[in-house]
């Protein structure tokens, strides 16, 4: 008897499920009501996703995420006349304002239908996010979903994750699901760090060297790089994304309203563009290689020497990159550009005279200077690391700090916008426990409550009234340590999802007991789903815990 009330209770499951509590979305939504009425919408095979111009793509995104979701398959049909809801089913109604607030999204159920109201195409996306999280995973006939009223919309206007593809190259599979990845946390901006010391990433039509000898290091070094003596493996490594792969990412990303940043690392971080064309370099004369350990900072020559040469190919580099990305940002480093290759070398130091320039610093801020005004009559506004700020730069670049609380003051006291990814806590290559035997990493120690209790204006900054000038913030993934997607995916999990509601929740909203809550019941179930990996002793190593 009890086997047979088992499999009644497992066959009931199989043909109807129940969707998942409001309050357990992540992040955390700015309102939640309940309508007087409990009976739930019905989701179930056969019924239509209606849709107006332009938002076909993303009526199917939601089809097709149902389908893998739950196995039931919705149609999608285009709502003529009328945006009022007539017959059961999905709407996905577009709403128009002269004054609206961007991202924002309206979700409705009730017996009779899911409507989901948004203003732009991020709203949209939005909105979908959070239906897809009421919806239960498995298998089900049909799904029953409890009505509920969600008025959300989200912090900051800049809400990031960068990837390094260059220390470790990625295929475009994994790609595509670290977006996916973004677009169910609302984040909107993916930032895709494409050069660098140990290789060159994108395919380059005018410098052809970038890719066959830029794009690929002889070996890569084993363990850590602070280790003595360094080991290698001595095993060549290396590729780059075709034009063709880079159209189908920047594609892949729109539907799901993510912005792709590309970063092409300049003045300094160039030791994989000096190795293909040594002429750029200011040892014009020496064979270069492209690197094989990792912190280069001072310790090998890898900046771009100043000649015509070098600034005819950062115009033609950026042109192509340009030309890929519509993106209305252009990432351009500059960070850590060591300054001692300039000082030792003649002709930078002559250039220097030329120009007026009284340092390297001065020097460093030529360089950013020149690429953001050619990137403007391109359309672009140009972004870099808090170091560009070292020089007297124009204020309509955007810095994106990495460092300190005192970056991020400098920054804006003098006028830039600014995006805070500071090391402590947004590097998701530091640690996330102090267990001596966990997977090797950079160095630090971000753990998971730190990430989600930053608050990502300083209290410093709002004292000084600058608080406008934090347009939002990021986490950055640095992929020295981090060879495979699985490594990727257990350094940025949960803690990505920590930061999701750090950027999006009002602070008043946020709980951390609460969170810990919806991170077993809403993003664990996620990334079994998506089979991920995850650092599972994120509550072992809380910083209250872990200071005992």
């Amino acid at each position: 008897m009890k086997k047979i009330f088992l499999a009644y209770i497992l066959l009931s499951i199989c043909l109807n499920s129940f969707s998942q509590d409001a309050n357990l979305i992540i992040p955390k939504p700015a309102s939640i009501s309940y309508p007087h009425s409990t009976e739930p919408f019905v989701l179930k095979n056969k019924l239509n996703i209606f849709y107006e111009d332009p938002y076909l793509a993303q009526a199917v995104y939601l089809k097709e995420n149902i389908a893998k979701q739950t196995g039931i398959e919705l149609e999608v049909l285009k709502n003529a006349g009328t945006n009022e809801p007539s017959k059961i089913g999905i709407y996905l109604v577009p709403k128009s304002s002269s004054n609206y607030t961007p991202e924002k999204y309206e979700l409705n159920i009730n017996k009779q239908n899911i409507v989901i109201e948004f203003y732009d195409l991020r709203g949209l996306i939005n909105g979908i996010q959070s239906l897809l999280q009421l919806i239960p995973i498995g298998q089900f006939k049909s799904a029953n979903i409890s009505p509920v009223h969600i008025e959300d919309q989200p912090r900051f206007s800049y809400r990031g994750m960068h990837l390094d593809v260059v220390r470790h190259i990625f295929p475009i599979s994994y790609i595509k699901k670290y977006i996916d990845y973004l677009a169910f946390h609302k984040f909107n901006t993916f930032h895709w760090h494409l050069t660098d010391d140990q290789g060159w990433r994108i395919e380059m039509d005018a410098y052809p060297k970038l890719n066959t000898i830029g794009s690929y290091r002889n070996e890569t070094l084993i363990g850590h790089f602070k280790d003595s003596p360094a080991q290698y493996d001595g095993v060549r490594y290396g590729g780059y994304y075709t034009k063709s792969e880079i159209k189908d990412i920047v594609q892949y990303a729109a539907i799901r309203a993510i912005t792709v940043i590309p970063e092409i690392d300049i003045p300094g971080h160039s030791r994989a563009a000096i190795a293909a064309y040594p002429e750029l370099s200011t040892k014009p004369d020496t064979i270069w290689n492209v690197a094989t350990t990792w912190g280069m900072y001072n310790r090998q020559n890898n900046v771009l020497a100043p000649r015509p040469a070098t600034f005819r190919f950062l115009e033609t580099v950026f042109d192509e990159v340009a030309a890929l990305f519509p993106s209305p940002y252009i990432h351009v480093g500059g960070d850590e550009c060591s300054k001692i290759w300039w000082k030792q070398d003649p002709a930078t130091q002559a250039f220097m005279k030329e120009k007026g320039l009284k340092n390297e610093t001065a020097l460093q801020t030529y360089f950013i200077e020149f690429i953001a005004n050619h990137l403007k009559t391109k359309g672009k506004q140009t972004i870099g690391w808090h170091e560009i700020n070292e020089g007297d730069l124009d204020t309509s670049t955007i810095v994106m700090n990495w460092g300190t609380e005192k970056q991020a003051i400098e920054a804006a006291s003098k006028g830039f916008k600014v995006i805070n990814t500071p090391g402590k806590p947004f590097y998701f290559d530091h640690y996330q426990s102090q267990d001596p035997k966990d997977s090797l990493a950079i160095h630090g120690y971000n753990p998971l409550e730190a990430v989600y209790n930053y608050n990502t204006i300083p209290t410093a900054i709002i004292q000084k009234g600058l608080s406008n000038k934090i347009i939002g913030g990021q986490a950055n993934v640095w992929t020295e340590y981090m060879g495979n997607e699985k490594k990727v995916d257990y350094m940025i999990f949960p803690r990505m999802t920590a930061l999701s509601e750090t950027l999006w929740s009002n602070s008043e909203k946020k709980n951390y007991a609460d969170f810990l809550k919806r991170i077993e019941r809403t993003a664990i179930p996620r990334y079994q789903f998506w089979n991920s990996s995850w650092f599972k002793d994120y509550v072992k190593w809380d910083l209250s815990k872990s200071a005992k």
